[in-house]
């Protein structure tokens, strides 16, 4: 299906080029805006819009479709995966950060299915369950990008539903690691938000008030882009780190910090963080990209130092927990830190 994204053009807004200004809050490059608008994509308050330099016009709606895209089902690719267990109806598998979990815009090879396929093609069958579709062949559940640690993968439909089932009923056990600024008050708590797509940047996710009941009670699935999914963390204070400057005793510049997932929304470790203002060190969507850059306390520029090469997120899914779908016995799984959080860990002891 395609997908239009829709914007209103403010006031100060005016004059700026048209190609830039999309770029600013579509996700979208301009060289390929640049093809949208020559193929007539793009329209400014109901008239095509195909010149990359215009400017442009405040008060005015601006709207982007985005064709489908055609592609090829993913191929198997040898890439060498961390299997801590399998059988014949799933594998857990300890992901790489840097690793996409499937296909998509930008990653069309090189990913954890590209992986699972060639480790579980035989012949001209394929292992893996077929409910995510061809695009997601045995993928339950998703981490990101740039998150290291556990995921579970279903080998047979079978598995897949009964997993599944777990995930909707929040029966599974997931434990993450993180490495936060500042600490959490109170040390340990449970966050209960309503998550969504952000507004104006369509990269991120955000914390959006909660409706009154009455309003709840007529929702359709059309309502939830805007307000939101229900979600919940819970999170426990395990070590602080350093001193913050001006602070008071016992208010460290760096906290690590287990979070327990009762709902598995995009992003929602992170925006949770976030929001409690415990922003992921190395988070360059959530995070404050100008911290540290005027540090003037000891412990400020050797966390500004630890965190020199650091580019992804410091999140890392420890443990997952879940009744084997047939066996009926309850496994759990556990990761340990991988080599750049463990570094990063030994950095910020010396804070």
């Amino acid at each position: 299906m395609s997908e239009t994204l829709e914007m209103l053009a403010a006031e100060e807004d005016a004059g700026k080029r048209i190609d830039k200004w999309l770029a600013e809050w579509s996700g979208l490059s301009r060289s390929r805006l640049k093809s949208l608008m020559l193929e007539g994509h793009v329209t400014v308050d109901g008239i095509t819009a195909d010149n990359p330099s215009a400017k442009i016009k405040p008060l005015s709606e601006y709207i982007i479709t985005v064709p489908a895209p055609v592609v090829a089902e993913p191929e198997p690719e040898n890439i060498p995966l961390d299997i801590l267990y399998e059988d014949d109806q799933l594998l857990v598998v300890n992901k790489p950060a840097g690793m996409t979990v499937h296909p998509a815009v930008g990653n069309w090879s090189g990913t954890l299915v590209n992986a699972l396929l060639h480790h579980a093609t035989k012949g001209k069958e394929t292992a893996l369950s077929g409910i995510g579709g061809v695009m997601r062949p045995g993928i339950v559940h998703r981490i990101d990008k740039d998150t290291s640690g556990l995921l579970v993968v279903a080998k047979t439909d079978t598995a897949h539903q009964k997993l599944s089932k777990q995930f909707a009923d929040h029966s599974l056990e997931r434990a993450y690691i993180c490495f936060t600024r500042n600490a959490p008050i109170p040390r340990e708590g449970r966050i209960e938000t309503r998550i969504a797509r952000h507004p104006s940047d369509r990269k991120k996710m955000a914390v959006v008030k909660e409706p009154a009941a009455h309003i709840i009670q007529r929702w359709g699935p059309q309502d939830e882009p805007t307000h939101g999914k229900h979600a919940i963390t819970n999170y426990k204070f395990l070590k602080g780190y350093g001193q913050q400057k001006g602070g008071s005793i016992g208010s460290p510049l760096v906290s690590k910090i287990e979070c327990r997932l009762e709902t598995g929304r995009t992003h929602q470790i992170r925006v949770h963080m976030a929001h409690i203002q415990c922003t992921l060190l190395g988070d360059q969507t959530y995070g404050k990209t100008g911290a540290f850059k005027t540090a003037n306390s000891e412990s400020e520029l050797k966390l500004k130092a630890a965190l020199v090469g650091f580019a992804r997120q410091a999140l890392h899914a420890r443990s997952l927990g879940f009744i084997h779908p047939t066996s009926g016995e309850f496994v759990s799984f556990e990761s340990p830190l991988p080599d750049d959080l463990h570094k990063l860990e030994a950095a910020l002891d010396d804070l």
